[in-house]
């Protein structure tokens, strides 16, 4: 027995039967069980004892239970509580939730699921002879790959460890390949779940017909094909957590089912006559905006309700540049783990350069391709500009044309420097010679224009995102205290 399990639990509940009854329940389930009846009188018994976890009716003569719940939250108390709300009041038991509940019960009260909800929030076996995924338990290692000292890395990796002690809900919003499944990893490994399994779906790639049947499973006979009975993704979960990635694509019929089973915790699987209890941790996660979805009607607005109660959003990587060279050092230092090698490759300053001028519309997931590549295709062990073998920007070639210098410059427009003499002598190497001609135009310009990207790449007719491939092409370098846009702060 934890020494969590050898405190009592306190019941608070105004009804006398029903307090009983939950008090019989956990009682035979061998738990010590101490009851109040109003807000005052569990405060005063919380005053003076601890206990395993509370477990409170919403309403109650002289407040509510969320009024013990912020108290609990004040006073640092570490006391698990499930709140038990109205039939159909979805709205209450999202606010309990948000506000730190670990879970909640819908009245009246199933006292199977009531026994499985008290015996999750304490850390006890969910459902007996249930044996752990083997993948369930990573090691708490996903949290390290969310890398990044930048402000918004550290709100993210914050609320993971908010979250991961409750039952909530969870939505990670995110463009493709921010992270989320790493977000919903992390947020399973810090759990009470962390021994039991993972199971991640991605939603968008499921054809709809089988959709059913991959959620709920299925018994043998009913429906061609099915010659043996197979669980679905909610009984694969069970007792952990089920990650529902791009929740977003599900069809509204697919919508309707799921969202029953949530509120019943409950699933029955095609062919059988009874539902079966299912204890999961949802988080769901997509890179479409839902609220959008519910108001254009392709997305149910009581699921979105449901589903939405904490959010965590994932920062694109051009939002937090400052973190790109950690994670390409985490990165290298994988790719070389994974293919045996002592000695990860690094990155040449001119090709870090060129990765911190690119935009990155695929995010971390991008970036992991471009350098898996590098590392494959570099012949030494820094990685060049070259290697990386960056997408041009729309619009432009794939490599930019060299400026030409003819052997007789043109006369210079009023006003304009001539930059290229007119007895310039034929170079020994061409290419080598234009790259000196321009790095020294480059230069020129951005001196001239107090090391503006913007003003002195329009000085030469060329565009922000021309400016900064020739400057990472050519090694150009500008003040260190430059914005975004090479303005000087």
């Amino acid at each position: 027995m934890t020494a969590a399990e050898s405190l009592p639990l306190l019941v608070v509940d105004d009804e006398p039967d029903l307090c009983v009854l939950y008090e019989l329940t956990l009682v035979r389930e061998g738990y010590a069980v101490e009851t109040a009846q109003t807000v005052a009188q569990a405060w005063e018994l919380l005053s003076t004892r601890r206990f395993a976890a509370l477990i409170t009716d919403m309403r109650l003569p002289d407040g509510t239970g969320l009024e013990l719940l912020q108290r609990l939250e004040q006073a640092g108390r570490p006391e698990k509580t499930i709140v038990i709300t109205a039939y159909g009041s979805a709205e209450n038991a999202v606010e309990a939730l948000k506000a730190g509940a670990y879970d909640y019960l819908s009245k009246p009260v199933d006292l199977k699921q009531f026994r499985a909800v008290v015996a999750s929030a304490l850390g006890r076996e969910p459902a007996a002879g249930r044996a752990a995924a083997p993948h369930g338990a990573v090691g708490g290692g996903t949290l390290a790959r969310l890398i990044g000292q930048s402000e918004a890395m550290g709100q993210v990796r914050s609320l993971i460890d908010r979250v991961a002690r409750s039952m909530a809900p969870v939505m990670v919003n995110g463009e493709s390949g921010t992270g989320k499944e790493l977000v919903a990893r992390s947020i399973h490994e810090r759990s009470p779940r962390a021994a039991h399994a993972f199971v991640a779906v991605n939603c968008g790639a499921i054809p709809d017909n089988l959709l059913e049947a991959e959620f709920f499973g299925f018994r043998k006979g009913s429906f061609t094909g099915a010659t043996e009975d197979r669980e679905g993704f909610f009984q694969a979960a069970h007792g952990g957590t089920l990650f529902l990635d791009e929740i977003g694509d599900l069809p509204l019929t697919m919508q309707s089912k799921l969202l029953r089973v949530i509120q019943e915790r409950a699933v029955r699987p095609i062919g059988a006559v009874s539902e079966a209890a299912v204890n999961v941790r949802l988080v769901s996660a997509t890179h479409k905006d839902l609220a959008a979805e519910v108001r254009a009607g392709r997305f149910r607005q009581d699921l979105f309700y449901r589903l939405n109660v904490i959010q965590i959003r994932m920062p694109p990587l051009r939002e937090r540049m400052q973190d790109l060279a950690d994670i390409c050092c985490a990165v290298l230092n994988r790719l070389a783990r994974e293919a045996g090698v002592e000695q990860p490759h690094s990155l040449s300053e001119a090709a870090l350069r060129a990765l911190m001028a690119y935009g990155f519309p695929g995010n971390v997931r991008e970036l992991e391709n471009l350098l898996h590549r590098a590392v494959a295709l570099s012949a030494e062990s820094a990685i060049r500009v070259t290697d990386l073998d960056l997408p041009p920007a729309d619009g432009e070639p794939d490599v930019p044309e060299p400026a030409a210098v003819p052997a007789t410059a043109p006369a210079p427009r009023a006003g304009e420097q001539s930059w290229v003499p007119a007895d310039l002598p034929l170079p020994r190497d061409l290419q080598a010679h234009l790259d000196h001609v321009e790095r020294d135009i480059l230069e020129r310009a951005l001196e001239a224009h107090k090391f503006n990207r913007t003003a002195a790449g329009a000085s030469l007719n060329l565009s922000l995102r021309q400016m900064r491939y020739r400057m990472a092409r050519l090694g150009v370098l500008v003040g260190e205290s430059t914005n975004e846009r090479g303005e000087t702060l």
